[in-house]
């Protein structure tokens, strides 16, 4: 990764993020639902996963610990982080070393309407317990509304203040250009934390210990509430109470570990000091962790939480919908949000007014972002950083790994943590390898070999890699993400900048907008609000650098993948950019017919470039994406890329229709 020197190795190390993203698989182990006897539901499951297997559910997860014991963990007789001295590396071979399962590596779907259920190619480990056909279903808006409130975004920021605000007696209006669940909260790795990952002593310097302390109440609280709320509306989404171990990226016996058992020790006591139940444990050892790397020692941050991301939304909206001041739209991407009306001493109309693709409009008291960036050019954007994460789910066998969230300390650090398989195996969900969006110096394939090979090195156990995936993170100058009133705007809130904790970001941003729309004072508002200064100006150096690197990627306007189409493999994509002409990105499908696009994002004219493992064209610039159909899926561009022929408008068209 090429990160800012403005910015602290320890900063670094907490840049990846532990909420990852998703995409499409297709492995006959991999369980889908229960279709035997629901012709239209196995219908559906074609539509989505084409002529893949579809396996019947497994029995219900139970957490593999109730109780946390280390025992055997890191094997103390290695001194070595090297790999054996015959280990020859293949990809291939790892993926297939148990030849007693029949499971295959995931693949990219193809279907068209993949897109519109998710923002990759891959499908991410949640499906396995829950297909994208179980998700709520909500019709598209094809008329003008009123409401009180409008959320734009139907992932947790915007599931999580929908439910605040209906609570509250509110009309609430949902709407998203997409499915529901189908941006980053479904590619997420599902941690629940206030162990954040920039580091409370890192987070001090920028907001001080007050501000420190707010963030670990403010997160502890939101890691709480989605627990609580789990248990008050039934809802089986295999949320446990677990510990969190930080560990060194090093192995026993080199100096490097001993600097970050060190560093490691400082945040601890720090985190101890704010009220986190934290402590450091030089013989820290992890149940399953036998091979040969040793990284013994670590902070034991207790009381952390885990869930099934999707199963708990899902739970939610079934709740939401059958309240009566609540409506929910999809397939309703909406193109401009803004502030009309006058309002002079108090008196006077203003309101928020979006306007959506297909023509329509809602009119609304107060409209909220919650689409991972605001629908706008500038201002907060250059205040943030967009990366993508990598994951994989490996099977291990049935409580053979203990249940806690791990973390090592390198710059693009490695995370495990366990969810539910079958009745013989737990998967163990690897994630890391992070690179900022269209900027990485290897096939964005790699990635998953590298969280393979490290899986195996410690955890031998490990069968099959099932699901492969990767998510977006967005990651704020001073840390913390901004909640509340939109800069410059009175009816108009946001909510971005997740910096890798956006599941707990999104459910503390219900809490944070609704009491704001309501009027209630709230302690914690003042350190996410988009209008704060001190901390930003205290980060205008890495923000400069940042701003730096991300204008010298307009390279691309000068630069081709390609220098012919034939040269293209079926099912691959890249930009064609003639001398004399717009640069062109271009889609070969599986059936080798061609299909091009406009390669200049909409937002501010960044040339896109191909993502191999998700099959979509991603911006360089502010990190907007693109299905292969050209169809937008993570903005801050609000529209997709314009088709520069006939196969691609069709192609687009298929997808939007699907």
């Amino acid at each position: 990764m090429a990160f800012s020197p403005a910015f602290s190795a320890r900063q670094l190390t907490r840049v990846s993020g532990r909420n990852c993203i998703a995409a499409p698989i297709t492995t006959n182990q991999q369980v889908l639902g229960d279709v035997t006897n629901n012709p239209r539901q196995a219908l559906q499951f074609t539509r989505v996963f084409g002529r893949q297997t579809v396996a019947t559910q497994v029995s219900r997860f139970s957490s593999p610990h109730s109780q946390h014991q280390p025992s055997l963990a890191f094997d103390p007789r290695s001194t070595t982080h090297r790999r054996p001295q015959n280990f020859k590396f293949s990809y291939k071979d790892l993926a297939f070393r148990q030849a007693s399962s029949s499971a295959t590596m995931p693949s990219p779907s193809t279907a068209p309407e993949m897109c519109m259920h998710t923002s990759g190619a891959l499908n991410p480990v949640w499906v396995h317990k829950q297909p994208y056909s179980s998700f709520p279903q909500f019709p598209a808006l094809d008329h003008d509304i009123e409401t009180e409130v409008c959320i734009i975004g139907a992932g947790i920021a915007g599931i999580s203040t929908t439910y605040e605000l209906v609570k509250r007696g509110k009309m609430v209006v949902m709407i998203d250009a997409r499915d529901v669940l189908a941006g980053e909260t479904g590619r997420t790795s599902g941690h629940l934390t206030n162990d954040l990952d920039d580091g409370y002593l890192e987070i001090a310097k920028k907001h001080g210990e007050k501000g420190a302390k707010i963030a670990a109440q403010s997160h502890a609280w939101a890691r709480d509430h989605i627990g609580e709320i789990a248990k008050e509306l039934g809802i089986d989404c295999e949320y446990r109470r677990l510990p969190a171990y930080n560990v060194s990226q090093y192995h026993v016996g080199d100096e490097k570990h001993d600097q970050e058992l060190k560093e490691l020790k400082e945040e601890a006591e720090y985190q101890a000091k704010l009220g986190i139940e934290t402590r450091f444990d030089p013989n820290l050892t992890v149940k399953g962790w036998t091979g040969a790397v040793n990284q013994r020692g670590g902070l034991v941050a207790e009381n952390q939480a885990t869930f099934h991301p999707t199963k708990y939304l899902s739970g939610l909206l079934a709740w939401l919908k059958q309240q009566p001041n609540f409506q929910c739209y999809t397939r309703t991407r909406a193109i401009s949000v803004a502030a009309k009306g006058i309002s002079l001493l108090g008196l006077g109309e203003k309101s928020a007014l979006i306007e959506t693709e297909g023509g329509n409009t809602i009119k609304a008291e107060h409209a909220v972002e919650a689409t991972c960036v605001p629908l706008q050019k500038l201002s907060v954007i250059t205040q943030l950083s967009f990366y993508r994460s990598y994951c994989i789910a490996v099977r291990v066998p049935r409580n053979s790994v203990e249940d806690c969230l791990l973390y090592d300390d390198a710059e693009a650090y490695k995370y495990t943590r366990l969810t539910a398989c079958g009745d013989e195996h737990d998967y163990l969900v690897v994630g890391g390898c992070d690179h900022k969006v269209g900027q990485q110096s290897s096939p964005t394939t790699s990635p998953f070999a590298e969280l393979e090979t490290w899986t195996r090195e410690r955890f031998p156990q490990a069968t099959t890699v099932d699901y492969t995936w990767s998510g977006q993170i967005f990651e704020p100058a001073d840390f913390m993400a901004f909640i509340g009133k939109n800069q410059g705007c009175e009816r108009i809130y946001i909510v971005t900048g997740d910096s890798g904790d956006g599941l707990t970001h999104g459910v503390l941003a219900g809490r944070l907008i609704a009491d704001e729309i309501d009027g209630v004072e709230n302690p914690w508002a003042a350190l996410y609000s988009p209008k704060r200064l001190g901390s930003i100006v205290q980060s205008l150096p890495s923000m400069v650098a940042n701003d730096l690197q991300v204008n010298l990627q307009y390279k691309r306007l000068l630069q081709s993948d390609i220098t012919d189409i034939e040269d293209l493999k079926p099912g691959c994509g890249g930009v064609l950019n003639p001398a004399l002409s717009k640069p062109v990105a271009v889609y070969k499908d599986e059936n080798g017919k061609v299909h091009k696009y406009s390669a200049f994002c909409p937002h501010l004219k960044g040339v896109v470039c191909w993502n191999e493992a998700e099959k979509s064209f991603d911006c360089p610039v502010h990190g907007s994406r693109f299905s292969k159909e050209g169809v937008c899926i993570i903005g801050p561009a609000k529209a997709g890329l314009a088709p520069a022929d006939e196969a691609g408008k069709a192609q687009q068209e298929a997808a939007v229709e699907a």
